[in-house]
């Protein structure tokens, strides 16, 4: 990481030559590693028997029910445990997860008000809870070493949960900083935050990647009164969506190429699929390519991208190849100043869109095609809308939300330059930062709690870069303006091959240790993370 306190007119016009040397030279990996240019990894193939798409009813993640609401907090409980679910139709396939369903059940809350939630391990090994996008409390952010210990493993937390060094993973490092706790935890959310749609998964150190794969993934929505003020569709025309891609063994069993299936020794994944793990079943809510049945109205869909390492790129498509626009009226942390239009959009890992979609120009009858424009054969099909019944229309506000940051660079305290490439770790293949694996015992970065940052990153292929606790927005991508879906405030930015951008932030919320890191889980589980210090 190179840090430059202070502006100098070179270094406020965007990307210097350090980093366009940076993409050059990086530019070998992206050449070796990216098997297409719409996508890094590979992927599996199921050897299942698949259903035919558009066949499978879309479900709706079940909202949980608060166990108290007293003393200014809604508490909630879930337990992590192994369920067998259909996910393929007539077929029954093992899973982790949250609750006994996939995605685990989501919660409704409200802008400022505490919500606790407190996770019951019941899982075969240890977990950690983070909520993506939350702002949280250090010791409630879900830090990769804080483990969650199952009752088979309770004897290595000290006097109920303090350890003084807590295993960090399968590479051997301990972290004396680490929280270990007995078979539950319980997280404190402030969420003293904008409205938006955030998702809560499992964030243990090195196996992060293959436990989301097998379930461990939920939604949570904050609202608030500036997003209830506007007349947009609620109730059953506000569709939650996880896309995500899984493959199945000829048993309907979860595949998944772990160098270690128990994910209690060896972390990683075989050679073939170090650069991501990409499935060949697209699925919606845990559905493989179902359909969702409409009315002529106008929906408002909130999507999550919650797959490992495959990009999307959506388009609603009618049967006349008419394409429906797709507008955006809100990012990753919340809602927009005014809506963009898209033909098309990208979805990375880990990024959220909140989309609204007219189907008041198609006959009763109708079926429009949720596609992905970077699939191909089965994967190039996400969903279908069935516009079944007649519905009332309504306008789209033109103007969302005034409160929004309004950062200048010339703000900026210091310009951090980040490298994202890969690299050696351990004597095998990894993922780095800046040459660094991940180490939970250094820290990387040291900010103050207030300061506004300019960062400047770049990657050698795809890597969604994801900054914990705060919100940023993209200045530039490779020197030039922002794109259109780069729009409002973001926790995620998607980095394509050799590509450069700049974002800025203020660090406020909370002093402690949080992280920054890819969120292609694989990256992420092979070192592509750093430690972000707040004092």
């Amino acid at each position: 990481m190179r840090e430059h306190r202070g502006m100098t007119r070179r270094r406020a016009l965007g990307i210097g030559g350090a980093l366009g040397l940076l993409a050059t030279t990086g530019l070998s990996a992206a050449a070796a590693l990216a098997r297409r240019p719409s996508f890094t990894g590979a992927q599996l193939r199921s050897t299942a028997a698949l259903p035919p798409p558009f066949q499978t009813p879309m479900p709706v993640p079940s909202v949980l029910r608060p166990v108290s609401t007293s003393e200014g907090a809604d508490r909630y409980e879930i337990t992590q445990r192994e369920a067998t679910l259909q996910v393929l139709p007539g077929i029954s396939t093992p899973m982790w997860t949250y609750g006994g369903t996939f995605p685990g059940p989501t919660i409704e809350s409200r802008r400022g008000r505490k919500v606790i939630v407190t996770h019951h391990n019941e899982l075969p090994v240890p977990t950690v809870v983070h909520l993506h996008g939350g702002r949280t409390p250090a010791a409630h952010d879900g830090y990769p070493t804080d483990l969650v210990l199952p009752a088979a493993w309770s004897h290595l937390a000290l006097h109920g949960g303090h350890a003084g060094h807590g295993s960090a993973g399968g590479h051997g490092m301990t972290d004396a900083r680490a929280v270990v706790t007995n078979r539950q935890r319980a997280y404190e959310f402030p969420l003293d935050q904008r409205a938006t749609m955030l998702w809560y998964h499992d964030h243990r150190m090195d196996f992060t990647a293959p436990a989301i794969w097998r379930g461990l993934a939920g939604l949570h929505f904050v609202r608030d009164d500036v997003d209830d003020a506007l007349d947009l569709p609620r109730g059953d025309h506000e569709l939650p969506m996880m896309i995500a891609d899984r493959a199945f063994d000829a048993d309907g069993r979860l595949a998944y190429p772990a160098l270690d299936p128990t994910l209690t020794g060896q972390p990683g994944v075989t050679e073939a699929y170090l650069a991501g793990v990409l499935g060949d079943v697209i699925l919606v809510n845990g559905a493989p390519w179902p359909v969702h049945e409409v009315d002529t109205g106008v929906y408002r869909l909130r999507i999550l991208n919650g797959s490992n390492a495959r990009h999307y790129e959506l388009e609603a498509v009618a049967e006349n190849g008419r394409t429906l626009p797709l507008v955006q009226i809100g990012a990753d942390q919340g809602l927009l100043a005014a809506p963009v239009r898209h033909e098309h959009l990208p979805i990375a890992p880990a990024e959220r869109y909140d989309l609204l979609i007219d189907f008041g120009g198609l006959p009763v009858g109708s079926r429009v095609r949720l596609a992905n424009r970077l699939g191909t054969g089965r994967t190039a099909d996400v969903m279908q809308f069935h516009v079944v019944r007649h519905g009332a229309s309504a306008p789209i506000p033109d103007r969302l939300a005034d409160d929004l940051p309004e950062w200048d660079r010339s703000q900026a305290t210091v310009i951090r330059d980040f490298a994202f490439r890969a690299g050696r770790m351990n004597g095998r293949h990894g993922w780095l930062i800046d040459g660094q694996p991940f180490d939970p015992a250094r820290t990387d970065v040291t900010t103050r709690l207030g300061d506004i940052e300019v960062w400047r990153l770049i990657a050698d292929v795809h890597h969604p870069i994801h900054l914990h606790l705060v919100g940023f927005r993209v200045l530039s991508r490779g020197g030039a303006e922002p794109l259109p879906h780069d729009a409002g405030l973001k926790d995620t930015i998607s980095l394509r091959p050799g590509e450069s951008a700049e974002i800025i932030t203020r660090f406020d919320g909370y002093r402690g240790r949080y992280l920054f890191h890819c969120h292609n889980a694989e990256h992420e589980d092979m070192g592509m993370m750093a430690n972000l210090e707040i004092v």
